[in-house]
């Protein structure tokens, strides 16, 4: 499938535009799945004032998404209509530390800021070192592992409106709830600091290391997968229900509940986003057919069905 190519109108309604715009950009390579149809318009931002004039002459009429690594996120088989959002590390993905305190651009993997903050004998950040994403995404989605998350060490953090306006959060402005944020959705986030505490190196690297192993022995991370599939529901485990519904090892089509941690879908080679959202709702099903719970996405779903 493929949509009529408006690039050349928006590059002559924004004649100071920097960034890259790209039609028809297939989407399947930027994420983790590699499934789904392509994007009306991809835009890589040359910089921060770039994305800000960008979303300022942008049509209203257009729907705007951000994608960060894929991480967690399907994108249907139809594509994306409007425009995709990507911010690249080269612009968007510096990390340095100072203090007690990490600043990040949104492109940085979470990953990397852990890594920084332990540069730096900073503690309290070694959980993002277990989360497959971008900065970002961990803002959108108040994202955590282990027993911490990203609310519990952001300081504030900084995005473009759909106005092209620039607006600061702080820590209560995120309005962070589990696995989200309550700050305008149109929002795009381009950088944060985090706040930390002075810790021994040793301490640092051995938390890091639990966070690892944990990541290694118990989820699939060498498969094509979306991370956590489902929010674990109030005192209960995701995973758990999904297993006492019989649901480890399901498949449909390309796509199949883990074997290793049933709260992850894997694309085991010829899977489509259609093959892998069925899945999840069949699994949604069976879970509420056999608990009465209802689980709910924390996977991001974007684009149309064909």
């Amino acid at each position: 499938m493929t949509f009529p190519d408006i690039t050349p109108d928006l590059k002559a309604a924004m004649p100071d535009l920097r960034g890259r715009l790209l039609a028809n950009q297939s989407l399947a390579e930027l994420t983790w799945f590699r499934v789904g149809g392509p994007a009306q318009v991809l835009f890589t931002p040359a910089d921060e004032d770039d994305l800000a004039y960008f979303l300022k002459l942008l049509p209203k009429e257009l729907p705007v998404y951000v994608v960060g690594v894929g991480s967690n996120l399907i994108v249907r088989d139809g594509g994306m209509p409007g425009v995709v959002i990507r911010l690249s590390p080269r612009a968007f993905g510096e990390t340095l530390a100072s203090g007690d305190i990490v600043s990040a651009g949104t492109a940085a993997l979470d990953k990397r800021v852990a890594e920084t903050a332990a540069a730096a004998n900073i503690g309290g950040m070694e959980f993002f070192f277990g989360i497959p994403g971008t900065i970002g995404g961990a803002l959108r989605m108040n994202a955590g592992a282990n027993g911490s998350e990203t609310k519990d060490v952001l300081v504030e953090a900084t995005g473009i409106g759909r106005d092209g306006t620039k607006h600061i959060f702080s820590n209560a402005d995120m309005k962070f709830v589990y696995r989200n944020s309550g700050v305008d959705p149109s929002i795009i986030f381009t950088s944060a600091r985090f706040r930390g505490q002075v810790a021994y190196p040793e301490t640092i690297r051995v938390r890091m290391n639990e966070v690892q192993s944990h990541r290694e022995t118990a989820q699939p991370i060498r498969e094509k997968t979306g991370g956590s599939t489902f929010k674990n529901p109030p005192g209960n485990s995701a995973w758990k229900l999904i297993d006492a519904a019989g649901c480890r090892g399901l498949r449909i089509g390309g796509a199949q509940v883990s074997e290793m941690h049933c709260n992850f879908l894997i694309n085991t080679g010829n899977a489509t986003g259609h093959d892998i959202e069925t899945l999840g709702e069949t699994v949604r099903e069976r879970v509420k057919a056999n608990s009465g719970i209802e689980l709910h996405w924390e996977i991001k779903r974007i684009g149309i069905s064909v």
